[in-house]
């Protein structure tokens, strides 16, 4: 092992290691130092693509404790438990090193969390830049609050097959063609599925998307002018209420993110919309997901943008960050961590393991060659550069992240299909915004 001077040393530390630089990590030859004995927390989400989990285990997390020459623990719950086990840790100033968050729910906490500035910043500038998107939902203005980790594609799912019996064959481009096939798929045994309960993927990465794409917005671009109120969006909601009815399966409205998976599947449902795990479970498991005639399913499905409104074509991907908490006292390590992770080398192997389902938070990641390799999945290859943050027109700040989290916009929708009057729901919602953005 090389020695190295008091003079090195010092530069060392100028150029990182003192806040956990790995160029300077590297250059001295030596593991970062810790306390004796250190072990890092990191509480993540149960993964929809089993092999990534295991690849963390397996691979990635032996070799960054080799390499930091600390413990870590990944313990991982379900994506619906994880933003009450972030607020009891910020309650209880105890808990997790690093907490995964979904979309915008960094915000809420930003008063609570380390500031990563240095590290997003480096990891920006070597990578071709984050997409909007990333730094919506992790930047409060000031500061980087949280690491981008990756985006989940929106994308929509559907049974090419029973697409083409049905006479549509190129998935519909607006609202209306797909109203449209939905009523035939729907009369032919094959409704659409979507999921409309509390859950933080799929039911807001449809709603705000639709709201968007007929011209409606829950606030002005000062972000405090509650604007949701507006025949734009009443007129969505009329929409919704119609396609809803002659489309789609009534189940969707206690559906989380795993039941439309499930309900397509099974051949229940033609078409939702979904990130990739569908499609990755199908080729995991071709068995057991077979076709009407009994060929495996994962030669049956296609994806497809979110069709277009009005007001034009939107989309909401699911963000999923990792938060280093202010209470911890393993912070240097955590932020050593996730630079060692979001170094290229490193994150290549988990990238990989994910098939498609998760797309780089940074825009180099849209070259890759795992694109290249399955055509099907192709399509999720720059899904984040068309996407939208919550809180448009306003930024997505704490208020926005408050208003995602009580699902105002997805139940606006929810109310209206159950049979409340469009203008009633919006109006409900309007009602809700304001208390949110007049605090």
């Amino acid at each position: 092992m090389p020695r190295v001077s008091r003079r090195n040393l010092l530069k060392l530390s100028g150029t990182g290691v003192a806040a956990g630089g790995l160029a300077g990590i590297l250059a001295s030859g030596r593991a970062p130092a810790y306390a004796q004995g250190t072990t890092m927390h990191w509480l993540k989400w149960n993964d929809f693509v089993p092999a990534a989990d295991e690849h963390l285990r397996k691979v990635a997390i032996p070799e960054a404790e080799k390499a930091l020459g600390i413990k870590i623990n990944m313990e991982t719950i379900g994506l619906n438990d994880l933003q009450a086990r972030a607020t009891a840790a910020i309650q209880s100033k105890a808990g997790a090193d690093i907490i995964m968050g979904f979309n915008n729910h960094a915000q809420l906490y930003a008063a609570s969390l380390a500031d990563v500035s240095s590290l997003c910043e480096s990891i920006d500038k070597a990578q071709g830049g984050y997409y909007d998107i990333a730094k919506g939902n992790c930047h409060d203005g000031k500061n980087w609050i949280a690491v981008p980790y990756c985006i989940v594609g929106g994308l929509m799912t559907y049974r090419k097959s029973w697409f083409d019996a049905a006479g549509i064959t190129s998935f519909p481009k607006t609202w209306d063609e797909y109203h449209a096939a939905g009523k035939k798929l729907k009369a032919a045994g094959h409704p659409l599925g979507q999921s409309l309960g509390h859950s933080v993927g799929d039911p807001v990465a449809f709603t705000y998307p639709l709201m968007w794409s007929f011209g409606g917005k829950e606030v002005e671009a000062d972000g405090k002018t509650v604007a949701i109120n507006s025949k734009e969006t009443i007129a969505s909601v009329k929409f919704m209420t119609e396609f809803w009815k002659d489309s789609h399966d009534d189940g969707g409205l206690a559906w989380d993110d795993s039941s439309n998976n499930r309900a397509f599947l099974s051949g229940t449902i033609s078409c939702t919309l979904n990130g990739a795990s569908i499609y990755i479970e199908s080729l995991r498991k071709p068995d057991q997901y077979k076709t009407d005639q009994g060929t495996p399913m994962k030669g049956d499905i296609l994806h497809a943008r979110l069709p277009a409104g009005p007001a034009g074509q939107y989309a909401f991907h699911s963000a999923q960050v990792m938060m280093v908490m202010g209470y911890s006292k393993n912070q240097k390590a955590a932020i050593d961590f996730l630079r060692w992770f979001h170094t290229p080398a490193n994150y290549e192997g988990w990238f990989r393991s994910q098939k498609g389902f998760a797309c780089g938070a940074t825009k180099v990641w849209e070259t890759n060659k795992l694109w290249d390799e399955d055509p099907v999945m192709k399509p999720f290859h720059n899904a984040p550069s068309f996407g939208r943050v919550p809180g448009f027109a306003g930024p997505s700040n704490q208020k926005a992240a408050e208003v995602l989290s009580k699902y105002i916009i997805a139940d606006m929708y929810a109310k209206a299909v159950q049979g409340m009057p469009a203008e009633a729901a919006v109006a409900w919602a309007e009602s809700e915004l304001k208390k949110v953005y007049s605090v």
